[in-house]
């Protein structure tokens, strides 16, 4: 496999497992560094922006939920939630609500991390400022992952 053929890889691999599908990239970036040691800026800029693009599909499709309109949300309050939470969830939603889009510097946690970019687009978070955030904390990951690698 040629060198952009594994970047091409790692672009795919890092997309999907921001996704709710489950999967890993870590993998992915460290075959990439092993057999491409020279493309290590070239891996990092494209696992972070499939990452990141995969987390904003999930962060598209908390935007798609419903938010019921009407009550006390017409007065200013809080939306009603769309699901039935749990009052764990309920609290990682609040966090959300509460710190906004730097909340998404943790959207490279597993699990996690696809609860908070769906809680951040069915917040209507500003998009832009949760990509920034999003692709930061990610990028920071694969930084890390990298740098045990070299």
């Amino acid at each position: 496999m040629s060198d952009t053929a594994s970047l091409l890889s790692l672009f795919i691999s890092s997309f999907l497992a921001a996704t709710l599908l489950p999967g890993g990239s870590e993998a992915a970036l460290f075959g990439v560094l092993k057999t491409y040691p020279e493309t290590l800026w070239h891996a990092l800029i494209i696992a972070t922006a499939g990452n990141t693009l995969g987390g904003m599909v999930t962060f598209g499709m908390g935007w798609l939920l419903p938010q019921r309109k009407g009550g006390s949300e017409a007065a200013g309050h809080t939306p009603a939630y769309p699901l039935r939470m749990q009052t764990r969830q309920l609290k990682h939603v609040e966090k959300v609500r509460s710190y906004g889009a730097p909340m998404l510097l943790l959207a490279w946690v597993p699990l996690l991390g696809d609860a908070l970019c769906l809680a951040a687009g069915w917040l209507r978070l500003n998009p832009w400022q949760a990509a920034l955030f999003m692709a930061i904390g990610k990028f920071a990951r694969y930084w890390a992952i990298a740098s045990i690698i070299a």
